[in-house]
């Protein structure tokens, strides 16, 4: 069965100057369900990430400013949302619910969080919309456990994931693969395991073309017993900060693509949505849907075997 963290806390009211739509969150459950994709059964509430899982990952400094509510303005701003307990608790459920879905693809294959992708998060501090890094928390978590002994992220957002690429720097086990846009946010780049940097207007044959010459070959190479995956919908050309030309079917190739060659290897995917800021929300909504739509699919429609 393909299991989907989503809770109501995922829903997080923002002024509209942050331009971040936030309703996605309702819109692709719902959509989902009213389409037959899936039922209420695929859906799991997420649990709380403890004090002692934050600080596998994040400084003992920079959680107890969130705990406290006493992050100073100017460590708030780059985040780009007001500081509330209410936005750190929604965090907390977003990165365990990453956690949790990593333990569900052991079992199933795959296992989708609705939100997830909060990759400019660093140790000590977040930057665009990202309070806690889930990623990097759920990999920490595997390590820790005996969940997982080598790991694979495959970040396919628009921005690179600086926050990724800075937390496992120092981390063997786990290889950070990031292909984004070279003059897009964050404009000071770290440094990733594998960084493919991206003209402006990159179309589908292109991008599609650049994935799969690299992907297949990094999962012979690191031989990851897991996948975190990061399928960020502003790649498209109606995007209004990706600056990429993808349409929405060149999109879908590329997830299909990236979650058939981890179902081929025989490798648990875990799923995190990532980025999109297109103006027509639909664009959005629909391109993260067909990734759910693919894994369904993929993975559990015996009529695709």
């Amino acid at each position: 069965m393909l299991k989907i963290a989503y809770s109501e806390i995922f829903r997080y009211s923002v002024p509209d100057k942050h331009r971040f739509p936030m309703q996605k969150y309702t819109m692709i459950p719902e959509r989902l369900l009213s389409e037959g994709t899936i039922s209420q059964d695929n859906f799991f509430a997420p649990a709380c990430l403890s004090e002692e899982e934050i600080l596998t990952t994040h400084t003992a400094e920079y959680w107890h400013k969130l705990k406290t509510q006493t992050l100073p303005r100017k460590e708030a701003r780059p985040i780009g949302f007001e500081m509330t307990p209410r936005l750190v608790e929604r965090g907390r459920h977003i990165a365990y619910a990453t956690y949790q879905c990593a333990l569900y693809a052991k079992e199933y294959g795959i296992a989708m969080n609705v939100a997830g992708g909060t990759h400019h998060s660093f140790a000590d501090h977040g930057e665009g919309f990202c309070v806690f890094n889930d990623v990097c928390i759920a990999s920490n978590l595997l390590l820790n456990r005996g969940e997982a002994s080598k790991i694979l992220i495959v970040d396919l957002d628009v921005h690179q994931g600086n926050g990724n690429a800075s937390i496992m720097a120092d981390e063997p086990r786990v290889f950070v693969f990031s292909m984004h846009g070279a003059k897009n946010y964050p404009f000071r780049k770290q440094v990733s395991d594998l960084d493919i940097e991206l003209d402006n207007d990159t179309d589908d044959a292109t991008y599609l073309g650049l994935l799969k010459d690299t992907l297949p070959r990094l999962i012979t190479e690191v031989a990851p017993d897991m996948i975190f995956y990061q399928s960020a919908v502003d790649v498209l050309a109606t995007d209004k900060l990706g600056k990429l030309a993808l349409t929405r079917e060149g999109c879908y190739e590329r997830d299909r693509f990236v979650l058939s060659q981890a179902k081929e290897a025989g490798i648990p995917v875990a799923v995190v949505m990532g980025g999109g800021y297109s103006e027509d929300i639909d664009d959005v909504v629909e391109a993260h849907c067909n990734t759910f739509r693919l894994a369904q699919q993929i993975f559990f429609d015996t009529a695709a075997d």
